[in-house]
């Protein structure tokens, strides 16, 4: 395996905090009335077809999309094709792409090497067959090659699926109920999970209609801080013991609020020492921070990893599970009646098509050593950021995990439960976020919710150049 790390550096984490910090003392800087206007107006000139068709669609789906992902200000763009790099909406508009579908296109969108070989593999069995096919051993394999800490591997509809199945294999493994999270950490929507999202000790601000006592076992811990962590096991002594503590390694949502670079060994020691598992999601990090995932990446054996939309290459039923193989029996298949399982099901789970894509992806990503590439190109575009940001002097502030670039205009995210009036100024920061995203929108570039960045293979010297001068052209109309 000659595919190699895409993180050149682990960013310096006091530096981006004392940044943020100041960020989020400070009052917004608005982006210029006038300049806002004429951001709107590409939309409304530029993007009819759009407009009418999710206007259309609230007809038949609520708020007439499908996906958060897709709730962009001023309105949804409706995308009629990818290609590499680009996006191209139903009005004939490009944009740059680093959605990325939220991740998973590491080789860039619409890829025709694994299309070749996906489509080659439906034509021969159909998508979905509900027995067992070669190709879902072909992708546990390759998986068990490339991160070490897999012994074996669970094939599952998504990310948010797998996560649940982690917590409740951890659970049935070692008897006990409860779980940790790092607060401000995203593991999927399920009930026990939709805990603390986006800002720590929130708790269940964003979880509605769930009942009290289904997060009732989920705990948290402050991000990057060891001694919160432990006194959060201390605690769960008295109720049973922890089952599973479950970080993002790089930190809350793919590295915006980061963690010391031995934070995650510091992590594995103290779930050693009170007998709990540890679990990896490793959702967005698996294979875009290289061929080992970020546990690679860190030199960390987790208990069990979650994997998401890569392991699909982008196509659907994109999620698993993978870990050690005591633990992961409790999943088998075949199970005898009356053994301790953890029961999970899924008909369309490991069809042929996914797990056809999943391997060829994979197997793509490591001969043309797509992480690496994809992590210069998240280093130039961080470079050329800060030196924007520098040029206009600006509070905003950019750092990047290799091909996982965060740029970062209101703080929302670094928000403190402690500030009397953080419920007031969530709205508002979101908003001033949307904002800057349309205004990017509007200047060809598109990103996950207006701040994470996530560069491809596919990008270059072209793309970045009109992403930074998409940059440039909005910097020139904030308001001092």
């Amino acid at each position: 395996m000659n595919a190699s790390y895409g993180v050149s550096a682990w960013p310096n984490v006091r530096e981006v905090n004392e940044k943020m910090d100041r960020l989020v003392g400070m009052p917004l800087l608005p982006i210029r009335e006038e300049a806002m206007a004429r951001y709107l107006r590409y939309f409304d000139s530029k993007c009819a077809g759009s407009k009418a068709m999710i206007e259309e669609a609230k007809g038949c789906i609520p708020g007439g999309v499908q996906h958060n992902l897709a709730f962009n200000y001023p309105f949804p763009l409706v995308i009629d094709r990818a290609e590499g790099a680009y996006l191209y909406d139903i009005d004939g508009n490009r944009y740059i792409d680093y959605l990325q579908a939220g991740g998973p296109t590491l080789l860039g969108s619409n890829y025709g090497p694994v299309n070749e070989k996906v489509w080659e593999a439906v034509r021969h069995s159909g998508p979905v067959t509900g027995l067992f096919h070669e190709y879902e051993m072909k992708l546990a394999r390759l998986i068990q090659t490339c991160v070490p800490s897999v012994e074996l591997y669970r094939c599952l509809a998504s990310g948010t699926e797998a996560d649940m199945v982690a917590i409740r294999i951890a659970r049935t493994f070692t008897g006990k109920e409860r779980v940790i999270k790092i607060g401000g950490a995203y593991h999927g929507w399920s009930d026990q999970l939709v805990y603390s999202l986006h800002i720590p000790y929130t708790q269940t601000y964003e979880a509605h209609g769930i009942p009290k006592a289904v997060s009732g076992a989920t705990g948290e811990a402050f991000p990057n801080c060891l001694d919160s962590l432990r006194r959060a096991l201390e605690a769960n002594e008295a109720q049973g013991g922890t089952a599973a503590v479950v970080v993002e390694p790089f930190g809350p949502e793919s590295g915006t609020r980061l963690v010391d670079r031995d934070y995650n060994a510091g992590v594995r020691a103290l779930c050693d020492e009170f007998g709990a598992l540890l679990i990896f999601d490793e959702v967005v990090t698996a294979f875009r921070a290289g061929p080992g995932g970020a546990q690679g990446y860190l030199g960390v054996k987790p208990d069990l990893t979650v994997f998401g939309k890569i392991v699909a290459g982008g196509y659907p039923m994109a999620g698993g599970v993978g870990g050690r193989a005591d633990v992961m029996s409790c999943v088998a298949a075949g199970v005898k009646a009356g053994k301790k399982r953890a029961y999970v099901g899924g008909t369309l789970t490991a069809n042929p098509l996914s797990c056809a894509a999943g391997y060829y992806a994979i197997q793509e990503i490591l001969r043309t050593d797509a992480a690496k590439k994809a992590g210069d190109n998240g280093d130039k575009l961080r470079e050329g950021l800060q030196g924007l940001i520098d040029k206009y002097e600006l509070p905003f502030v950019v750092w990047n995990l290799g091909s996982i670039v965060h740029f970062e205009v209101s703080g929302v995210m670094y928000l403190s439960v402690k500030d009397p009036d953080i419920f007031q100024k969530i709205p508002e920061r979101q908003r001033y976020i949307e904002q800057f995203g349309a205004a990017l929108t509007a200047n060809g570039v598109i990103t996950l919710a207006g701040s994470r960045i996530y560069t491809s293979m596919a990008d270059n010297d072209d793309t970045i150049a009109q992403t930074l001068a998409a940059f440039d052209d909005v910097f020139q109309n904030i308001q001092r």
